[in-house]
């Protein structure tokens, strides 16, 4: 087992969850103001083993609730997760989603260090998806200001006393009154509202793309970016980054659209009846960021006779060159060169 998997599975023992060598579990470290409001989110995505309330980031050894602070830890939670069920990219995507980025002097009511807003690193991957990530959120116009979250490399992790795991459970009247008067919920609700998500893409976005991923729009063949791309490579959603298709996959289906024999990860895509002017058809959208992508058609080359004929304006490409420094580095492992 790698170091992040053995680390992951000593922790699980520690808590009496049975695990063996086979077990793939790794493990990410954020922190989001006041622990508590973390814990709920993750703990309900599927994948997600185990969610643990704690303190890291400070010098001072043995902290606890009444010294954290002083020793200069964060308030943060670790998550013990399936990377074969969930991705470290979507746990990310949970984590932005529940805090206020720009925020540099704490997190909603709760003020000070101890309260900032922070990825702590376990490994390069995580670095670098982690830095992606956040260029891609700051890229979306999403929030007017700087985003202001730290990315720190993890040192130890701390858990919090009994008490305060799983709070929101043991007391739900006292956790709900605590994080409505919060402004915490008022402000996500704000911030990733559907009429703040359009807005702030139609100025990150193209007319044409916004026409193709938010109004399931279809570009003209032939006269579109990737149509006849034979750059090695991925294809990622253009709105929220999640990868798609490989170019180990493309090929030349004569109808002017980039088109694939199959996904790049086939639980990042969602599949839908589309019933319109041209009859029935299966529409193919993005699991997060939930793009219009194009459709899937049973005309396609064998074995499994499927083409997933897509937009371009819906896509962004990566080079094989580039997915290092953009955050997809896992995926250079598909471009071995040939003996």
């Amino acid at each position: 087992m790698k170091k992040g998997l053995i680390a992951g599975a000593v922790i699980l023992q520690a808590a009496g969850v049975a695990v063996t060598a086979a077990d793939k579990t790794e493990r990410a470290i954020f922190a989001g103001g006041c622990f508590w409001c973390l814990e709920a989110p993750f703990e309900k995505t599927g994948g997600v083993i185990k969610v643990t309330a704690g303190y890291t980031g400070g010098a001072g050894a043995g902290p606890v609730y009444s010294d954290y602070a002083e020793k200069g830890h964060i308030e943060a939670v670790e998550i013990i997760y399936d990377p074969g069920k969930v991705s470290y990219d979507a746990l990310l995507d949970i984590f932005w989603r529940q805090i206020d980025p720009t925020d540099a002097g704490g997190q909603f009511v709760d003020r000070g260090p101890q309260y900032r807003s922070a990825v702590f690193y376990l490994d390069k991957a995580q670095q670098r998806a982690a830095a992606a990530s956040k260029e891609r959120l700051a890229a979306s116009g999403r929030f007017s200001g700087p985003l202001v979250t730290e990315l720190i490399k993890a040192s130890v992790f701390y858990p919090a006393e009994e008490y305060h795991q799983d709070y929101y459970k043991k007391n739900p009247v006292r956790y709900k009154y605590y994080r409505h008067n919060s402004g915490r919920d008022k402000f996500l609700e704000k911030a990733w509202s559907r009429e703040a998500e359009k807005a702030a893409l139609r100025a990150r976005l193209t007319p044409l793309q916004y026409k193709v991923t938010q109004e399931e729009g279809t570009e003209p063949p032939y006269k579109n970016e990737y149509w006849d791309d034979k750059r090695e490579g991925i294809y990622v959603d253009l709105v929220s980054g999640e990868p798609l298709f490989s170019s180990l996959d493309k090929y030349d289906s004569g109808t002017g659209w980039p088109s694939f024999t199959r996904p790049l990860e086939p639980s990042g895509l969602i599949e839908k009846e589309d019933r319109g002017l041209f009859g029935s058809r299966t529409e193919v959208r993005s699991r997060s960021g939930d793009s219009h992508l194009g459709h899937v058609f049973t005309d396609g080359p064998p074995p499994a006779g499927l083409r997933y004929c897509m937009n371009s304006a819906a896509l962004r490409f990566i080079p094989k060159a580039e997915l290092e420094k953009n955050g997809y580095g896992r995926y250079l492992k598909l471009f071995k060169e040939k003996p």
